[in-house]
């Protein structure tokens, strides 16, 4: 990251559709896991990373995506949901007093071409290369993006 800045963020509860653990009949598995195959397709290898997302409120700023590491349009990813644009930023996360950061992705769906499951926009949604099996709801982590690709408002 060329000038990365760490940001405080809460970790708050998702509507659990991109883990799965929504038990949605339409996305077994969840949607990230149907997606990630697609994602390949366009060049964003995925398969290692955890098939959820960590949801962190930024609160009471807002964020704006500038450049994105990933675009990817149009992406039908599943036979009867309408077709989806994504980006990515690359990013880190780290809970304070740890010495390993988490590497991963800011992952957005965008929300002109989402039919559903909105995020108010305070909120991140970050896939992690790891699952973090000691965070939870309310903890504090910082996000470290390139400021030159997510602008906080």
């Amino acid at each position: 990251m060329s000038k990365s800045r760490e940001i405080l963020a809460t970790v708050v509860e998702g509507h659990g559709v991109a883990s799965g653990k929504s038990n949605d009949p339409r996305f077994p598995g969840g949607t990230l896991q149907m997606q990630i195959p697609f994602f390949l397709e366009f060049g964003l290898d995925l398969s290692h990373y955890h098939t959820g997302t960590l949801n962190l409120s930024i609160a009471p700023h807002r964020f704006e995506i500038i450049s994105p590491t990933h675009t990817f349009r149009l992406v039908k990813w599943h036979p009867t949901e309408p077709a989806e644009d994504f980006s990515f930023v690359a990013c880190r996360v780290n809970q304070p007093g740890c010495r390993e950061k988490c590497g991963g992705y800011i992952y957005y769906p965008h929300p002109e071409t989402k039919p559903e499951h909105f995020q108010p926009d305070d909120i991140l949604e970050v896939i992690l290369a790891e699952f973090q099996d000691n965070l939870s709801y309310g903890d504090t982590v910082e996000l470290e993006v390139d400021e030159s690709l997510v602008r906080l408002i």
